[in-house]
């Protein structure tokens, strides 16, 4: 990769482990659906800025169907399902389990984009998931105030953030990454703005859940949304995913130094066994031996 691409994809870890620590901060007050909406506004005001400037509004409209598809399963389910998950777990805690989606994407690419799915890979494959049941070990309970659902919901969201890439990598490659990024965004912010009518806060949130939010749908979507399409179409989308192996480190660390979150040794043998896997799951180690 060229230095740039290099620099994008820590840049991006960095932005999409914080947008777990502004989560943590804006769901509470918001709720899980407002507080997505308001994310997805603002990045798509953002976004349609940029491009109505560089005069791409007619490529964007042009592709609505397919840019909608990917603004419902790479930003409207997910962001409201972590935004609900983050009311009642830890932001380290919900990185660790959103490291999962490149699994569920190599499975999804083994059904949806015929690749082949080597022995390693396989191996690859049960490791991760072995590494979630090793991270979620006698947490989950679907009890009220219990951890399950939350579990759940960010296991869905993951599931739900491959299809993006992937149609992407099939239908878009043609269209601007700028293109693609404020086509998701927009669309996800049409489909969430009923829900959200009907959902928002009986309570104005307070000024610094506002200024969470404001800076999630700015930092954490907006320009990261813009790195991310920019990696998918510079690197690929196998590459891109590298970034994987980067959020849950940066996650647990703005946990740790603004919220005052604990890592726990259970926390970081989890992650590790799930990025390991992943690795495999992915080719980013072992892709020669795999291909043999």
């Amino acid at each position: 990769m060229r230095r740039r691409d290099v620099a994008d994809l820590l840049l991006l870890a960095m932005l999409w482990g914080g947008s777990f620590l502004f989560m943590r901060l804006a769901a509470p007050e918001f709720g899980a659906v407002a507080m997505a909406e308001t994310r997805v506004a603002v990045a798509a005001i953002m976004l349609y800025a940029i491009v109505w400037r560089h005069g791409l509004t007619r490529e964007l409209w042009a592709n609505w169907r397919g840019l909608g598809l990917v603004g419902a399963t790479n930003s409207a389910l997910p962001f409201t399902l972590f935004g609900y998950a983050m009311l009642s777990i830890t932001a380290g805690f919900g990185a660790i389990l959103n490291a999962t989606s490149p699994l569920f994407g190599a499975v999804l690419a083994y059904f949806w984009l015929r690749e082949r799915l080597p022995w390693l890979r396989i191996a690859g494959l049960m490791i991760g998931f072995a590494g979630v049941a090793l991270l979620v070990w006698g947490k989950p309970a679907f009890s009220v105030g219990g951890d399950g659902w939350a579990i759940a919901a960010i296991l869905v969201a993951a599931v739900s953030y491959t299809i993006g890439p992937l149609y992407t990598k099939r239908n878009l490659a043609r269209v601007p990454s700028l293109v693609v990024a404020t086509g998701s965004q927009v669309s996800a912010a049409l489909l969430l703005l009923p829900f959200a009518v009907a959902f928002w806060p009986a309570e104005n949130p307070s000024a610094g859940a506002w200024a969470a939010a404001i800076v999630l749908g700015i930092a954490s979507t907006g320009l990261a949304y813009i790195l991310y399409f920019r990696l998918i179409k510079n690197i690929g989308p196998t590459r891109a995913i590298a970034v994987t192996f980067l959020v849950p480190a940066f996650g647990m660390l703005w946990g740790m130094l603004f919220l005052g979150e604990t890592v726990t040794a259970n926390m970081i043998a989890g992650c590790a066994v799930i990025l390991a896997g992943t690795a495999l799951a992915t080719g980013v180690i072992g892709a020669r031996g795999a291909a043999e």
